[in-house]
């Protein structure tokens, strides 16, 4: 899938664990999109990119090894370390959706090869598209509801101004 759906989805699932401040839920994306880190494999060309994406960060160990080092820097511990791992999971689960066919998960790597075969849609894909219409419109509902964005952790006066201009969109009640 595409890396703002990934990123959308840790924010979305960020903002349902009420003990999360700010930087947790900025975690929250980091592990919803980290393992898209070895897309820069594309660098070394695109046979590289082909032979390394989604094989050097999308797995178990890199899974838990990210968790563990999110977890390490959030409060509290107990609950982050197993969201930030279920986000990781998400995004290999949305990969496997909607990567297009030929872009298995080697889940198991570095002690195994094997690759477990992508089984959805195709990259470019209504279905694609659609998950981040509906991630983007959950987001501005946050934007509402809990009065924040997904800058409030890197960029706090950018949160701030967006969010007085979405806020300023809402009819005024009487």
């Amino acid at each position: 899938m595409h890396i703002t759906t990934h990123i959308l989805s840790g924010w979305v699932v960020g903002n349902l664990v009420s003990s999360f401040g700010p930087r947790e839920r900025f975690f929250c994306m980091v592990a919803a999109s980290a393992p898209d880190f070895d897309g820069l494999s594309l660098l070394g060309g695109w046979d590289c990119y082909c032979r390394w994406h989604h094989v050097v960060l999308h797995n178990l160990p890199f899974a838990l090894a990210l968790s563990v080092a999110l977890a390490v820097f959030s409060k509290p511990k107990r609950v982050a370390f197993p969201v930030y791992l279920g986000l990781v999971h998400l995004h290999f689960l949305m990969d496997l959706l909607g990567s297009g066919t030929g872009w298995g998960i080697a889940y198991l790597w570095p002690f195994s090869t094997r690759e477990y075969p992508s089984f959805g849609w195709e990259f470019f894909s209504w279905q694609n598209y659609l998950a981040l219409l509906l991630l983007l419109a959950a987001s501005v509902g946050l934007v509402y509801w809990k009065k924040r964005t997904i800058f409030e952790y890197p960029l706090p006066k950018i949160d701030r101004e967006l969010t007085g201009f979405f806020l300023k969109l809402l009819p005024h009640r009487s």
